[in-house]
């Protein structure tokens, strides 16, 4: 069993990591944002899979549980009888995996909550919530027909045409449910610590594919990439006397180049790579997952042998 291992633990989570961190950039966002989450869910669920049967495998070789099993723990433990730190490392790195997806769950749930006290409130047009604080923020909060929040400095530092556009690009988060695929993200990244690298890659493709949708809408790429830009300079000098908790929490629009690279995307925009080049994350992931059925396969043939 260790060949799965090294495979579904070592292997398999570097290559989707390296695969997706190259055609984040380099492909429609929309489509990659879906894929390239769908991928990665994939990947951590074969990885998470893999770890809980060197768990059980680990648990098997004491003698106490072997027993209660009624399978011979020196059997079990000979299959790894070279490698005997694996099952134990995999059941450390499970419990840390389960650990962290549970509390990428309770965060989730506590903003969930938090964002509920604004679908309550009284709207402009059915969606748009307006609140009165001078710091500048707008946020889409998911549930029900969804809200979009504004709060009057934002308003006040946005002319006409920046204004729809910001309501654009929410909408489009919205209509996408982009906060399910940022979830998946973060719950995948929970599993193995090589997954945290893509955290910050899919925040940045979701808010890519919510400027090409509002760009779309608006028939004005120019106009959402000065939106973008004004939004981020006046978010950024509020930010520097607090911050308004966001519900739920959107990426730090004044972060190391993204807004550049988000508004150099909309004025210039590259030739993507045709949709066939998801295939190779993708076909990585149904590897993992195969691995993943032939390691629990191989533990169940394992246990029915060493049965007493």
């Amino acid at each position: 069993m260790f060949d799965h291992f090294v495979w579904e633990i070592l292997i398999c989570p570097v290559l989707v990591v390296v695969a997706i961190r190259y055609l984040a950039d380099r492909l429609r966002p929309e489509a990659a944002a879906l894929l390239l989450v769908t991928s990665l869910t994939a990947a951590a669920a074969g990885c998470l899979v893999t770890l809980g049967a060197f768990a059980l495998k680990a648990v098997a070789e004491l003698p106490l549980t072997a027993s209660l099993l009624h399978v011979s723990d020196a059997y079990v433990r000979a299959d790894t009888d070279s490698e005997p730190w694996v099952s134990w490392l995999s059941l450390a790195l499970l419990l840390t995996a389960l650990a962290g997806i549970a509390r990428v769950w309770r965060t989730h749930r506590r903003d969930t909550a938090y964002a509920r006290r604004y679908t309550g409130l009284p709207t402009v047009d059915g969606q748009v919530v307006i609140l009165d604080d001078d710091r500048a923020e707008a946020f889409a909060v998911p549930g029900g027909d969804g809200r979009i929040v504004v709060t009057t400095g934002m308003r006040d530092a946005l002319d006409d045409v920046q204004y729809a556009a910001l309501l654009a690009h929410e909408r489009a988060h919205l209509r996408s449910r982009h906060h399910r695929l940022v979830l998946l993200a973060h719950l995948s990244a929970a599993v193995h610590p090589v997954f945290r690298l893509l955290t910050r890659h899919i925040d940045h493709l979701v808010e890519r594919a919510a400027d090409e949708r509002a760009a779309a809408e608006l028939g004005d790429r120019r106009g959402v990439a000065r939106a973008i830009a004004t939004a981020a300079l006046v978010s950024d000098s509020t930010h520097r006397v607090g911050s308004l908790r966001m519900a739920p929490p959107t990426p730090d629009l004044s972060r190391a180049g993204a807004v550049p690279r988000r508004v150099a995307s909309l004025i210039t925009p590259r030739r993507n790579r045709p949709l066939l080049a998801l295939a190779l994350p993708a076909a990585i992931a149904v590897f993992s997952l195969a691995w993943t059925v032939e390691c629990v396969v191989d533990l169940g043939e394992l246990l029915i042998a060493a049965r007493l």
